[in-house]
């Protein structure tokens, strides 16, 4: 992507000989491109667009200015770029913008200058092929009670363009506005349907350049308006997103890719938890560790990203013990984070069931018939039919911890129809259907939770819930 500043090319076509005409039609413009003074990308990660705010220095004569803007080989979105001037924006004006047919991969601006001098302007556009993927790391203490959290972030740039000393922001969340982007650029135009959804009113009709480019305009100033305060959740319309700003600055190379620490987390306390629940984690009991994304756990600053997650303890001999790794879903603020860590070995978990049986029988009368059995030789009566009954079943969390400490189990179970729970175990309902009972075992125990589960069948069945009941 260059930019190109014809009045400068003339000059220096002329000091060494060349016809001005002539090069301008083959493009000659390596020995003019102003540099940029500073380049910013606020990267959407989930529709594949980054936001690029670039400003340069460009010395204007009084008079027309034409300025040359090419985006060849790149993924630059041509609609969305956009000039401004940062200063002496009362005595510079943009009288049009063309777009030459020979060259579909470039524009030309014409600038009306009123002085003789140098001003700093912005160039904006979205442009695609940026990404990037969050991990983190964890490294738990020998005791396991504490762990470093620390958060990286992998930037991927594949847009054809090389972003030296770049002020990296990172986008997370839906963003209402920024989702309609790609149908703009794909079609070209917006319904007035598509406008109300985007901007909440007003009519539009087919867009020009010149209008798609004040439609990316405005969504890109609804961007830097959230990124101008970092570290804080701001709503749009039905959208939540929040902006990371990477400090410092980057070099994003083409064709690169570059991991930086995204936050620090030293400290953070958790608990460990053996929790049953087949709906979340299979039949099994899983070992978790579980933190909380809030400030007492040195964390809570800000949402934690989509991205993989690598636990490893301290061994004790300077060394560390890799624990499990799986990919995170994003975690919004105060909320609780799992590291799971599977099935341990050194807890058994049996579940047994002791006995059943039926009773509370119901039978119905109204369609008894009597046959004449012909080997009998007599009529017979057949039996009433069940019309209701109850279901029985005596059951055992069986749980043995051959840990050198004592664990917290959580058993969560699931029910259909209409079920009544009874036992001693203090149960409470997660919902309509779960029963949830929690227990302390010791180290070196063995412990049994009993309860007994009803099950109300035909006419017996009244409701589709589940009763808890304490035992007599």
């Amino acid at each position: 992507m260059t930019l190109f500043h014809k009045h400068n090319l003339n000059a220096v076509l002329l000091a060494i000989g060349l016809p001005v005409a002539a090069s301008y039609a083959d493009n000659v413009d390596v020995s003019t491109i102003p540099q940029r003074d500073t380049v910013q990308l606020t990267i959407y990660n989930s529709e594949d667009l980054t936001l690029v705010r670039e400003t340069r220095h460009i010395t204007f004569s009084k008079g027309d200015n034409p300025l040359q803007f090419s985006w060849a080989n790149t993924l630059i979105d041509p609609t969305s770029v956009d000039l401004r001037f940062k200063t002496h924006a009362q005595e510079l004006d943009i009288l049009d913008t063309t777009f030459p047919h020979d060259k579909p991969q470039m524009l030309y601006w014409n600038v009306q200058s009123d002085f003789n001098g140098s001003a700093v302007v912005e160039i904006s556009y979205f442009t695609s092929g940026i990404t990037w993927a969050a991990d983190y790391v964890c490294v738990a203490d020998t005791a396991e009670e504490q762990m470093s959290f620390d958060g990286f972030v992998r930037i991927t740039n594949n847009s054809g363009e090389d972003y030296e000393n770049a002020q990296v922001r990172l986008v997370v969340g839906q963003i209402n506005l920024v989702e309609r982007i790609a149908d703009l650029a794909r079609r070209g135009l917006v319904s007035e349907e598509d406008f109300r959804k985007i901007f909440g009113g007003g009519k539009v009709r087919h867009l020009k350049s010149e209008s798609r480019s004040r439609v990316y305009n405005s969504i890109a100033w609804d961007m830097n308006k959230a990124a101008q305060a970092p570290k804080a959740i701001v709503k749009q319309g039905l959208s939540e997103y929040f902006i990371f700003t990477i400090e410092g600055t980057e070099t994003i190379a083409h064709t690169w890719s570059k991991r930086l620490r995204l936050f620090q987390g030293a400290s953070v306390p958790f608990k460990i938890k053996y929790r049953y629940r087949p709906a979340e984690y299979g039949n099994q009991l899983v070992r978790l560790f579980i933190l909380r994304n809030d400030e007492a756990s040195s964390l809570g600053e800000t949402p934690l990203p989509d991205g993989v997650v690598r636990l490893f303890r301290d061994n004790g001999r300077d060394g560390l013990s890799f624990l499990t790794a799986y990919s995170s879903k994003y975690v919004p603020i105060g909320q609780e984070i799992e590291l799971n860590l599977g099935s341990d070995p050194q807890v058994i978990y049996e579940r047994l069931r002791l006995r059943s049986w039926r009773d509370d029988f119901w039978f119905r009368t109204e369609n008894v018939k009597t046959y004449f059995s012909p080997t009998q030789g007599q009529k017979i009566r057949n039996n009433y039919p069940v019309g209701g009954w109850d279901e029985h079943e005596q059951r055992v969390e069986r749980i043995r911890n051959y840990r050198d400490k004592a664990i917290e189990v959580e058993i969560r179970l699931s029910f259909q129809g209409h079920v009544v729970f009874t036992s001693e175990l203090d149960p409470k309902l997660h919902d309509y259907r779960s029963p949830q009972f929690s227990a302390q075992i010791k180290s070196a125990e063995s412990k049994d939770l009993e309860y007994e589960i009803t099950y109300h069948q035909g006419i017996n069945r009244k409701q589709d819930n589940v009763t808890l009941e304490a035992l007599d």
